[in-house]
């Protein structure tokens, strides 16, 4: 709720104690605890936490307060804040926040101020309401004013303002909720990172355009880090024309497996369409012999048939002669003078024709 007028009882029902208030921070930043228009004045009967597990009371949620520094806020710090928000069916998370004076006095300094600490919490989805200027020991007075029914921290005692065990008086109250630490992320892990790889980091901001007075990096420094910036361009370039290399022959390589193996292919067609054409029973040859009937039929006169008709012969033409070779008969001479007499005459005549 908004605005500075006083509340009544009825008012209150709808004030942060209701689960309708909790359900604003969904789409919305958490609120300041100072900026509400008014505490809560809801009845509020100490619980136990059977009862809360038990969704109890009904008219209200469990009000679990978490505190820290929150520095660098990280998955560790929401995961803690996740499991204190699912503590109990019906709950309604505070976070408290200390200051920067409070923390660099009793922890040491940090790298976030606490404007940056406050935003960051405000928009981590589980926290429902956000407490400035926390206190480092929690006091009675703190817990009536906020009504807080139970405080969710890690179990390890935390030893700190002269204390053993800050949480040791609530625990004692039956007040003291345990979450589990997230192992392997802390914000000491992440500075411990940036002081081991400070020259890493000095170089990165370098190049992002930071001055080496933001830096507080020395001029030797400086001009050591950019060599060695340069340095590493140089190495990142022979590294991609390596790698550009590789690429280029690995496709040349692809290319000319590819080639190969079209080359083979079209080779084994040229083969076997050779071998259809010019093999032993291949189509050019019966095309040729085909072609080689065709040329001699051409060639090769026709035979006349047996029985042809005779011609009718032109008149012009003369008959041409007839030779007959058969004897011409004579009768026998009648006697021995008539005998000689033809003899003589056969021999003049012979004679004759030579």
């Amino acid at each position: 709720m908004v605005g500075h007028q006083e509340c009544s009882m009825e008012e209150d029902i709808q004030d942060s104690c209701t689960p309708k208030f909790w359900r604003k921070t969904l789409n919305a930043p958490a609120p300041f605890a100072d900026e509400t228009s008014c505490q809560c004045q809801a009845p509020h009967e100490k619980l136990t936490i059977a009862q809360a597990r038990l969704g109890t009371p009904v008219d209200r949620p469990v009000r679990v307060y978490a505190d820290g520094i929150f520095d660098l806020f990280h998955s560790g710090h929401a995961r803690a804040l996740m499991q204190a928000k699912t503590l109990f069916p019906n709950s309604y998370l505070l976070v408290g926040v200390c200051s920067d004076d409070l923390t660099h006095k009793f922890k040491g300094f940090t790298v976030m101020n606490e404007a940056e600490r406050y935003e960051a919490l405000r928009h981590c989805r589980y926290v429902d309401e956000v407490i400035r200027d926390a206190p480092w020991t929690l006091t009675p007075e703190f817990l009536e004013k906020h009504k807080i029914d139970f405080v969710a921290h890690d179990d390890i005692p935390y030893s700190s303002a002269g204390s053993d065990d800050v949480y040791k008086h609530i625990k004692e109250a039956g007040m003291f909720v345990p979450t589990q630490r997230t192992e392997g992320i802390s914000t000491s892990d992440i500075i411990t990172r940036i002081v081991r790889d400070y020259d890493v980091y000095a170089r990165r901001n370098l190049q992002r355009g930071y001055t080496a007075k933001e830096l507080n990096v020395s001029f030797i420094n400086e001009k050591k880090y950019r060599f060695q910036n340069q340095v590493d361009k140089m190495k990142e370039k022979v590294k991609n024309v390596e790698e550009r290399s590789k690429e280029f022959v690995n496709r040349v390589e692809e290319k000319s497996h590819d080639l190969i193996q079209k080359w083979e292919e079209k080779s084994r067609e040229f083969i076997g369409n050779f071998l259809e054409l010019f093999g032993p029973d291949g189509a050019w040859k019966q095309m040729f012999q085909e072609r080689s009937s065709r040329m001699l039929q051409a060639l090769s006169p026709k035979q006349s048939p047996v029985s042809s008709p005779t011609r009718s012969r032109s008149p012009s033409r003369s008959p041409s002669p007839t030779f007959s070779w058969l004897p011409i008969k004579t009768s026998p001479p009648s006697s021995p003078k008539a005998a000689s007499a033809s003899i003589s005459s056969l021999s003049e005549g012979d004679e004759d024709e030579k």
